[in-house]
């Protein structure tokens, strides 16, 4: 795949999202064991990301974004993510800070980013921060942001923070702690070199620190609280319900990428003490079918929840709590059939599987990192089922 052809498909040209992740594929693919060895995704291929318009597909068109609908988006994540699981998670993150600009006033995002917005940015919502009013009409920020990924490229970083008045966070009546999210330029704050892990290796998500930042009121955010501030359908989702569509194809392209490896070894590969391949394994045919099927059905559940979810923005409304957990709910399908997906293939494979340049390797560490995410935690099961049974839920979390 050669630079041209990357930049020859890209959302700014018309491009369908899953055709822009397809065309970036064959080298995302290739350079995998490169990304993963340096940490972070190199800087080259980011631009080409960058070029087709990756990291702009859900930010608002009032700042040259394209407002890419809930399941092209998926479905384009996912596309990447099968290409390699880092490159898919940074797109994901990496998409959130341009799209969470629609929770800005639109004069100051115009101000901040210009009218054609084009940044990287690293995003973590966890609440790591502490903001205190520093009496020229913004707060005095001191915090540490673990796992920023792609902030060895970034521009910029949204940041979470509780505001404290005092020794003692600020409370808002019927909401409790003031928690924000402040947009404030990478280079203002320290990275720290300490990712070392499992998997998702090349995602950089070092920790980020910052001390004694000054950041204008006008740029900080309360996105789980209040609604966005642009026009749109996509804007009627509400933040953590657009975090779960950012999120929910990274395991579903991890989880195709193992299955369909698996599927081309087996032709090939035999046991030891065996002379027929293993596809010819009745006890290996049905685990691989199991697991097919319960990822096709996943990916199912969760296209028909982001469509119902993306036909009532369409009309006007808001989705219904309901909708909301319901996507939640497949979101969580989603990743439990991946993991079972990666599982199967990973074991079915054999000792070979355990090298560290084998590609169900990486599906395997890739796909049980990325799980570990807030999002992804068993809670959402509870409140789905709270919701269900008529037990009132922190809504601010669907």
């Amino acid at each position: 795949m050669t630079t041209a052809t990357c930049h020859a498909v890209g959302l700014s040209d018309g491009g369908r999202p899953t055709d822009v992740a397809r065309a970036l594929a064959p080298e995302i693919t290739r350079r995998a064991a490169e990304a993963e060895a340096l940490g972070t995704l190199p800087i080259d291929l980011v631009e080409r990301m960058r070029a087709a318009g990756v990291f702009r597909a859900v930010q608002p068109r009032s700042l040259g974004g394209f407002e890419v609908a809930p399941v092209d988006f998926i479905e384009m994540i996912e596309e990447l993510a099968r290409a390699d699981g880092s490159v898919g998670w940074v797109a994901a993150i990496g998409a959130g800070a341009p799209a969470f600009t629609a929770w800005l006033e639109p004069a100051v995002a115009t101000a901040l980013f210009g009218p054609n917005a084009d940044f990287l940015a690293a995003t973590v919502f966890a609440p790591t921060g502490r903001a205190v009013p520093d009496g020229d009409g913004g707060f005095g920020i001191d915090g540490r942001w673990p796992f920023a990924s792609g902030c060895r490229h970034a521009e910029w970083m949204l940041g979470g923070m509780f505001v404290f008045d005092g020794d003692a966070p600020r409370i808002i009546a019927e909401q409790g702690p003031d928690w924000r999210l402040a947009f404030f330029p990478r280079a203002e704050a320290e990275i720290v070199d300490n990712w070392d892990v499992l998997g998702l290796r090349a995602t950089g998500s070092n920790d980020v620190v910052a001390r004694g930042l000054h950041v204008a009121e006008e740029h900080t955010i309360s996105p789980f609280f209040r609604p966005a501030r642009q026009d749109g359908p996509l804007w009627r989702l509400p933040f953590f319900t657009l975090v779960g569509v950012g999120l929910v194809g990274v395991p579903l392209g991890i989880a195709r990428r193992a299955l369909d490896e698996f599927r081309e070894l087996a032709v090939t590969k035999t046991r030891a003490g065996t002379f027929e391949p293993l596809a010819q394994d009745p006890a290996a045919q049905v685990e691989f079918a199991r697991a097919e099927a319960g990822l096709r059905s996943a990916r199912a559940f969760v296209l028909d929840e982001a469509g119902g979810l993306w036909e009532a923005a369409r009309a006007g409304d808001p989705p219904s709590l309901q909708q909301r957990a319901g996507f939640q709910l497949a979101a969580q399908q989603a990743m439990r059939a991946a993991r079972h997906a990666v599982d199967t293939a990973f074991g079915l494979t054999g000792a070979g599987a355990v090298h560290a340049g084998h590609p169900l390797q990486r599906c395997f560490r890739d796909l049980h990192t990325a799980g570990q995410h807030v999002y992804f935690s068993p809670a959402a099961l509870k409140r789905y089922a709270g919701i269900r049974l008529g037990i009132p839920q922190p809504t601010h979390l669907m």
